[in-house]
């Protein structure tokens, strides 16, 4: 599996667990709904700027994202 699948699913898994829709979480990361489905479905990743928001936000480790560790 390589990285922007790995990191779909656990963004699909982090926000599962978060009051958050997708449309929420893409507007405090000040992207599009469109961008945020290309990261939903493994087809883009993140700048490393929009990483660290995601995780800030999500308050999950980046660790967690790239699939090194569980929540």
């Amino acid at each position: 599996m390589n990285i922007r699948n790995i990191f779909s699913l656990k963004l699909q898994e982090a926000v599962k667990f978060s009051p958050l829709t997708y449309a929420e979480l893409a507007r405090k990361l000040n992207i599009t709904k469109a961008t945020m489905s290309m990261y939903k479905s493994g087809k883009a990743l993140p700048s490393l700027e929009t990483f660290e928001k995601i995780c800030e936000i999500l308050d999950v480790s980046a660790d967690f994202l790239l699939g090194k560790k569980d929540l």
